[in-house]
Formats: C-alpha cells, structure tokens, sequence
C-alpha cells in the first residue's frame, strides 16, 4: 500500500500543476468529444440532454392542456392525443426526471467526496450514450408517426399485438431497456465511487447527506430497474416471436405485468425523489448557515424510504381486485412512508428556525417544496384508503397528486439546487432578481394547473380522455388549469434566460460564493477536470467551516477556514486517484483511472443496434451481441494500445 502524507497546508508546487493539467485534458474535435470520459463533461451532457426533454415533454403537456381547454375541443383528435399524452408521460418518467437527478450526482458526487473522477469513467461515458440512444430512439418514432400511443404504463392487453398493430409499442419498450441500462451504468459508479474514494478521514457519519441520498437511490436503482427492463422484454417478446407472457389472448396474464411494472413504478417516484431530499439538505444547510439539526435522523430516514418504497406497489393496483389481507399490508405501508418524510420536513423547519437564513433564490425554492410536498403527501394518504381509492381511482385527483409529488418533489428543489450549484458550474452567479421572479410564475402556474385537477376528479373527470361534454360542468376549472400550464411555460422561459444570460454577463462567483460546508465548493469554478490539485481530508462533516467536532459547525461561529488538509504523494503524471477503506474512509491504496476513449461510444452504438433492430427481427440480438463482444474487446485492450493518451 501506497504511504500517503497529510499536510496541514497547501503545498505551493505549481511546476506540477500544468502537468496536471495536460494528463487531465480532454481531446479535442470531434473524436476527442466523442471520448471524453471525465466526470463534470457527462454529469453536464446528462443535465443539458435531460433538459431538452423537459422542453420537449412540456410542450406536450401545453397541447394537451389546449385540447383539454374546453368542452368538445377538436384541436387534437383522439389518436393523435394519445400519442401525445403517451410521450409526454414517457419522456418526463423515463428521458428527464431520473437521468437528470442522474447527472447531478455525476457531475456532484465526486467533488462532494474529494476525488478526482468516479469510479469507472468509461462506464460512466458509456451509460450516457445509450441514454441518448433510447432518446433519440423515441423521437424518431415520434417524428416518423410511430409514436406510441397506449399511455406510459403499456398495460396490456391494450398494449398487445391485437389493439396496437406496428411498431409504436415495441419503440416503447426497447426505449425502455436502453434507459434503464444507462440507470444501471450510473448506480454502479456511483455506489464504488461513494464507498471507496471518498476523501480521507470522511467516514460514514461525515458523508454529505446528499451523497447519502444518491447512494440510496443508487441501490434502489439496482433492485428496481431490472423489473422494468423484465416487464418491457415480456410486452416486446409476446408482440414479436409470439411468447404468452402478459398477453391474454395467448394466455398470458395482464396482472403478471402490472405487478412487475410496479413493483418498479412505485420505486421509481423514489429514484426521482430521493435525490431532490438530498439538495434540500445541501441549501438548507448553506442559506441557512447551520448545520443540519437531526443528521442521523435524516439518514436513516432516507435509507428507510429507499426500503418502504419496495412495500408500496400494489396500491396502484387496489380497483384490480385483491385478496383484503394485501390491501391492507399495502394501505399500512402507503401511510408509514409518511412519516419518513415527515420526520425529514421537521429537520430542515428545525434547521431553517435555528439558523441565520439569506433567503435567495434557492431557498425560495426550497419553501414551495415545502408547501407543494406536503399538499401532495396529504393526497397520498388519502389515495392509501382502499374505499377512496376506488372512488377516485383513474380521475383527475391521480393525476393531481401525482404531479403534486414529482413536480412539487422534484422539479422545484431541482430548480433550487441549479441556483445554488450554477456558480460551481459555471463560475457566475444567476440574476437573483430573475431568479424570484421565476420562482412566482412557476409556483402559481403549477398550483393554478394541479389544483383544480383535484375538484376535477372529486367530480368525476375521468384522466386519459381526450374531451368531454359541456353537460358535465368541467369548463372553467380545465380553463383555469391550462391558463396555469402558459404561466409555467413562462417560468420556464424565465429560467433559460436567466441561465443564458448569466452564463456570459452573471457577476463572477469565486470558489465558495455561499460561504457553503461541502467539498465541492473547494474547487474552482468551474472546476477543473481533476476538481483537486491535492486531495482535500475531510476533518469534519463540514470540512469547509471552523468548528470543534462536539458543536454544530455554523458560519455564526467562525469563517470559512483559511487552510485545509490535504493528500500528497500521488503522481500528476497519470490519472491517479486514492482509493480508501469502506467505513471510516483511511486511505488503502493508489489506483489508476482510465483516460479518454472512443470505445465506450463505438460500444453503445453497436449496443443500440442490436436493441433497435430487435424491433424488426429478432435475429439482431444475436448480431448486436457480437459485435458488442468485438467493441468490448477494444474497450478492455491493454491500456498502452489503445488509451488516447493527452
């Protein structure tokens, strides 16, 4: 094992640097593009790649919110509306909410824990390809008029061979596989990199609680995302060689697929969820200058949230007829993951009470997650009951609540995490002033959209219809539901443009312009491609603010500190990491990362054959298995023939 020195301060050698510099550099032109593998370029290519499908299914949501208007509308025939409803759903699950919480945690994780890179960057590079594999692979279906059209779940027998002839189903489905396996590719990297580079001395209990949110998401990742994968195979292989899995003509059983379907559908608002906790946690702690009030509470209850989540999937299913035991086993379970979250909300009100706030735009965030989470988490409960279920059931009260929960969730800490991570990106500040100004429209557009949507169903107003009579009395509340959808279109606008123009004339940020506790804020901005000159050591679990371990770290007490810990004795003559041990972070040994390389790219292209000419004849698995073999063998060559070295 390799002896690693600590020093108290930073060494002044910058003969080294630009050696560092020049091993780390990423190729240039178009193959060099194609290779790059470090961190922070495919964190962002997710995050940006992500983006474009957020626009893309928000301008679905805005045609379907025109259709559904008023009473009788032709703007959108039927068909035609379920292909758009089916990709709106499509993309927002599949092609933007996980692979953006994805990209975060690339481009974050690695600076949270004081490395230079994650664990397998190849892989890492790869995972991205065959997720803009599966995007590209939907849209082009999209824009060939083979968009699917049976909604986002597929239940069949709706999604079998006999109601939907061609293509449209099967596009879903091999979509599906290459999403999921990209996921898969992320969690993988993301679980080494948080056990075994993290920076010295961090153990478990100075993990940062957003790292603790990913590695939770990740191993949900793992055991749910195979489910899905399963479930889509069995939908394509019953459409294509003729298997009798789900189909019921065949014999197949429909209620085999939702289970399975589920049983990573349920999992899957966690994936999404789970990660936006953990930006809560990072703002909260650094707008409010206080360090987290409730630090083990919080872990245990987001690993408790990643197990519960495995215990809810059934009540999606309680109008398909259930023996009265399971329901009552999925009811109990649907209320107890309530209160892991309650326990989480208390923390940061507790956290943000004690604390001295800055209320930026961030935190502005943080407070509509709030207030739109726990309006969402009420209906949850509610949707528990099995009677109300039933009465509600496939209304627009599900769709109230499930957006309160994803958006109000997801999108508004993710919106707030962006705020505070952009000058880390970037190296400039975001208009903080645009920024309020789009946090209003974006929070009175989603509650003038989903509230009525709850009225909506109590009255009766079934989801997936693509119109409905004026008899029934449902115009004014669909108007005032699609004037709210332009009012978040417009914050959306906002924030583009605040990103846009900040990127070229925000003010200049500085490494730590929050005054922030993580170790991502003691790299430059934006960082470079090895984020740390030298390793930084984690000596506390706010390794940025002065502060004995036995009192709460807190800006209040002291200031940023001056002079920090860190790791010599790698070389800067090769992509060198430090590899430590599992529980309490003690340095083990060097290891030596891979550098940029085509073949993860050639890899995910000869992948992408075999799923997508599965489509069309079953014989491609065999051919795209072969040459998959063939590019893995000049991905996994001896380093010195085939590396792209600097």
């Amino acid at each position: 094992m390799a002896t690693q020195d600590v020093s108290p301060h930073i060494p002044n050698e910058h003969a080294e640097l630009s050696l560092l510099d020049r091993v780390w550099q990423n190729g240039r032109g178009i193959f060099g593009w194609l290779s790059v593998t470090t961190h922070h370029a495919i964190g962002m290519r997710y995050i940006v790649t992500a983006f474009v499908m957020l626009l893309l299914g928000g301008i679905e949501a805005l045609l379907v919110r025109i259709q559904l208007a008023h009473s009788n509308n032709t703007f959108l025939g039927p068909d035609r509306y379920n292909e758009i409803f089916t990709t709106h759903g499509t993309t927002m699950m599949f092609l933007f909410a996980v692979p953006v919480m994805e990209g975060m945690a690339i481009y974050l994780v690695p600076m949270m824990c004081g490395t230079r890179n994650v664990a397998f960057p190849r892989l890492n590079a790869f995972g991205y390809w065959l997720y803009l594999g599966g995007c590209l692979f939907l849209y082009w279906g999209v824009f060939t008029n083979a968009a699917p059209d049976m909604g986002w779940f597929a239940y069949p027998p709706l999604s079998g061979p006999q109601f939907t002839p061609g293509k449209r189903t099967d596009i879903w489905a091999q979509m599906i596989t290459f999403t999921e396996v990209s996921a898969l590719c992320v969690a993988t990297e993301l679980i080494a990199t948080i056990f075994k580079m993290r920076a010295p001395r961090m153990s478990l209990n100075r993990i940062p609680l957003f790292v603790w949110s990913i590695l939770v998401q990740s191993f949900m990742t793992i055991f749910a995302m195979p489910a899905i994968v399963i479930a889509s195979s069995y939908l394509l292989s019953d459409r294509t060689v003729a298997t009798h899995f789900v189909n019921p003509a065949e014999g197949g059983d429909p209620i085999l697929y939702q289970h399975v379907f589920w049983f990573f559908g349920h999992p899957e608002v966690y994936i999404i969820f789970i990660p936006a906790l953990g930006f809560v946690s990072a703002i909260v702690t650094a707008h409010s200058r206080r360090a987290i009030v409730g630090y083990p509470a919080m872990v245990l209850s987001l690993i408790a949230n990643g197990f519960i989540a495995f215990g809810l999937w059934v009540h999606h299913m309680f109008a398909t007829g259930l023996p009265q035991i399971g329901e009552a086993y999925f009811t109990a379970s649907s209320m107890m993951i309530a209160v892991t979250s309650g326990i989480q909300i208390f923390c940061w009100l507790a956290t943000l009470w004690s604390g001295k706030v800055r209320l930026t735009t961030a935190l502005h965030f943080v407070y509509g997650f709030l207030v739109i989470f726990v309006l969402g988490g009420l209906t949850g409960v509610v949707l528990a009951s099995v009677p109300l279920d039933l009465q509600v059931h496939d209304t627009f009260f599900v769709v109230a609540h499930f957006h309160y929960v994803l958006i109000g969730g997801a999108l508004f800490p993710l919106f707030g995490a962006l705020y505070h991570w952009y000058p880390k990106m970037t190296g400039r500040m975001m208009s903080e002033r645009l920024g309020k100004i789009n946090f209003w429209f974006l929070f009175i557009g989603f509650n003038l959209t989903f509230f009525p949507m709850h009225i909506l169903g109590l009255h009766g107003m079934p989801r997936r219809v693509y119109t409905y009579g004026p008899e029934m009395g449902w115009d004014n509340l669909n108007l005032l539901a699609t004037i709210g959808a332009f009012i978040i279109a417009i914050g959306g606008i906002l924030f583009l443009v605040n990103v846009f123009w900040s990127r070229r004339h925000g003010r200049i940020a500085g490494n730590n312009p929050w005054e922030a506790d993580s170790l991502e804020w003691a790299a430059a901005s934006p960082p470079k491609n090895y984020n740390f000159e030298f390793l930084p050591v984690a000596t506390s679990r706010y390794p940025l603010w002065v502060a004995p371990e036995s009192e709460p770290a807190s800006l209040s007490k002291a200031k940023t500190q001056p002079d920090r810990a860190v790791v010599t004795g790698l070389r800067n003559d090769r992509r060198e990491v430090l590899v430590t041990t599992l529980m309490d972070a003690e340095p083990h040994h060097r290891y030596v990362l891979p550098g940029s390389s085509i073949w993860p790219f050639i890899t995910a292209i000869c992948v992408s054959i075999g799923f997508i000419g599965s489509v069309f004849n079953p014989w491609y698995i065999i051919s795209g298995s072969i040459i998959s073999g063939l590019a893995l063998l000049g991905w996994f060559w001896p380093r010195k023939l085939l590396e792209l070295e600097p």
